[in-house]
């Protein structure tokens, strides 16, 4: 056995979130949100071995095999080469065949993981704790079909980690031994690989978006739609930038698959490592593109768009050239994704038109705006809601497929997060994909709709045709999306600290004080807002139920919609406990332009659940 010191093994494990949407915790040595230390303590090494330990046996289990295929990469935080050491001794010593992809963007291992599953079983390790402070990390696992695993899968997995974790503390767990001087000198071999795997990923995350953008498989029918997007491109003549804040998407294909379609491109913060503001690609982490953006237009007005991602690049959000206020400004998450479901719809609209109907839907979380439930009604497509976590929403769209219904666009719209079919992963570069498609597409691809691009066609699906005109912008598509007013996820009013741990518990308490409120609030809500009743819903994996008990939602999402005397839904307040920070969520998203309006539902919210959690506490 080597040095191993339970107690402090104990207190990292304990102090880690384990969810469906990866593990998290702090793994820099010495602790802290902002530490920059690439180091990490002997804790965090078992921790490590022990999760790497646990995926091996699992996959020799699903597969059944001695030496399952295991693909491991990391987004390009300072711990990351640390763990990834950890990761591969202990996968190594497992008699796995470890591949190393080095610095790697999430879709871009998954694209990897795909590819390989054509020919071998496979699974991926991901190092990454995508969106949270640089001192954090973290792993996420899957298998072959391009993303990570479903909620059940990842549950059985987090049983047999904690399993693991509690022999160690008794002294009883193989990856306490020391590897052997043969497993070492592996670890090295499989590292210098690096390169290797690294030029693989890149040439299957190419030709894998090139299948999620075209909507078509390799061969003439997406041969047909990329020449047509290339030379709308070249057409528009569209140039975009980027804000990689030392990411992972630095070395991934961004530049050289979007100036293959033929868009300009720029970017800055473009060294891995070199992260120079907050991760969260939101509010104040969006200004660097945002200045970079007005610059690079002010010189040449082609440049109308740019975005920038979190760590490990599966999500990100945009800012866009404004026409109406002669500036560039950041859109919010749920704005992003709106624009979004609203391009793709269109698409797709466009590519099937005369093809005959058939039941369609889009996939999102419990908080996603109603904004986007609007644009699908627009195309006849139904709107289906999981709980929070990129696993219980593609889980929900495989769900709806095995059901016989269309899904090509879910996602989470409260971070932004978009999900094109068959891709099973949050990916910026599909978002500007749409985007681009949306805006470039001409008479050719939208003949069969009888339009003349994708706009036209969405201005009469939405009753809007006033808006069209023939030199249409960006701005003009911005400007047609439904009116909502949102909560922003990362909003400081939108998280609050929750002492009872009993969330359930928490939820019975707030119903209690829900009906209280309501009575006492309802005319006024009907006077200011035109409330006329409301119903309850909770959100558990991939489940959307009634909730008549409150309490029901137990850790997953509750949300309250209000409605109208004629039946349509205006505003909504929604909470949960996030799976992947120790924080406790709290949103509104209102009808219209009424920020006054979605404050006074929020603060409302605010005030009912920090008094459910006072009276839990007090019940518990």
């Amino acid at each position: 056995m080597i040095n191993f010191n339970a107690e402090l093994f104990k207190k990292q494990k304990d102090g880690m979130i384990l969810s469906a949407s990866g593990w998290r915790g702090v793994f820099a040595e010495g602790g802290g949100d902002e530490n920059k230390t690439g180091k990490i303590p002997e804790s965090c090494v078992f921790i490590a071995r022990a999760a790497a330990c646990a995926f091996a046996s699992y996959l020799k289990k699903i597969y059944s095999k001695d030496a399952p295929v295991v693909i491991v990469g990391m987004d390009s935080r300072p711990t990351g080469s640390a763990i990834a050491d950890a990761v591969l001794l202990e996968l190594i010593n497992e008699n796995c065949s470890a591949r190393f992809a080095g610095i790697i963007a999430a879709p871009e291992i998954m694209s990897l993981s795909r590819k390989t599953g054509e020919t071998e079983d496979c699974g991926f390790i991901y190092i990454s704790a995508s969106h949270n402070p640089i001192a954090h990390n973290g792993i996420k696992f899957g298998l072959c079909g391009g993303g990570i695993l479903e909620a059940k899968e990842s549950a059985v997995l987090i049983d047999a980690f904690n399993e693991l974790c509690a022999g160690a503390e008794l002294g009883a767990a193989v990856f306490l031994e020391a590897p052997a001087d043969a497993v070492t000198a592996r670890l090295n071999d499989v590292k210098k690989d690096v390169q290797f795997y690294k030029n693989a990923s890149k040439a299957a995350y190419e030709e894998f978006t090139n299948e999620v953008i075209s909507g078509e498989k390799k061969g003439e029918k997406q041969d047909a739609v990329l020449k047509s997007l290339r030379n709308g491109v070249a057409k528009k003549s569209i140039k975009i930038a980027a804000d990689f804040n030392g990411s992972a998407r630095c070395v991934s294909i961004d530049e050289a698959y979007l100036t293959a379609l033929g868009a300009g491109f720029s970017a800055i913060n473009a060294r891995t490592g070199e992260i120079a503001h907050r991760i969260v690609p939101e509010g104040e982490s969006l200004e660097p593109c945002r200045e970079f953006l007005y610059s690079l237009h002010s010189k040449d007005p082609s440049y109308i768009l740019g975005y920038t991602p979190d760590c490990d690049g599966d999500r990100g959000n945009l800012v866009v050239w404004d026409d109406s206020k002669k500036n560039v400004r950041a859109l919010e998450a749920q704005e992003v994704f709106a624009l979004a479901a609203l391009c793709e719809l269109s698409f797709d609209a466009a590519k099937n038109a005369g093809a005959g109907g058939g039941k369609a839907a889009i996939v999102v979380n419990d908080p996603t705006s109603m904004r986007v439930d609007e644009i699908a009604a627009f195309f006849g497509v139904e709107t289906l809601r999981a709980e929070v976590g990129e696993a219980n929403v593609v889980s929900l769209a495989r769900k709806a497929r095995l059901e016989g219904r269309a899904v090509r666009f879910l996602g989470e719209g409260a971070a932004g997060g978009v999900i094109i079919h068959p891709s099973a992963v949050r990916d910026p570069l599909d978002t500007i994909g749409s985007i681009l498609k949306f805006m470039c597409l001409g008479e050719d691809f939208c003949a069969g709709a009888a339009c003349k691009d994708l706009f036209e066609l969405w201005c009469k699906k939405s009753s809007q045709l006033s808006l069209y005109t023939e030199n249409w912008t960006l701005s003009s598509v911005l400007a047609s999306l439904p009116r909502w007013t949102t909560t922003g996820a990362y909003d400081a009013k939108a998280l609050l600290k929750i002492k009872a741990a009993d969330h359930a518990l928490l939820k019975k308490c707030y119903q209690e004080i829900f009906l209280r409120e309501w009575e006492a609030k309802k005319k006024s809500l009907y006077k200011k807002y035109g409330v006329k009743f409301w119903r309850s819903f909770r959100y558990n994996g991939v489940e959307e139920a009634a909730a008549e008990d409150f309490s029901s939602a137990g850790r997953g999402g509750l949300k309250i919609v209000f409605y109208n005397e004629s039946g349509a839904p205006i505003s909504s307040i929604w909470m949960r406990g996030s799976g992947t920070e120790p924080v406790f969520r709290v949103m509104a998203d209102v009808r219209g332009d009424d920020a006054a309006g979605e404050q006074e539902m929020l603060e409302w919210q605010r005030v009912m659940t920090r008094e459910a959690d006072a009276r839990a506490l007090k019940e518990a």
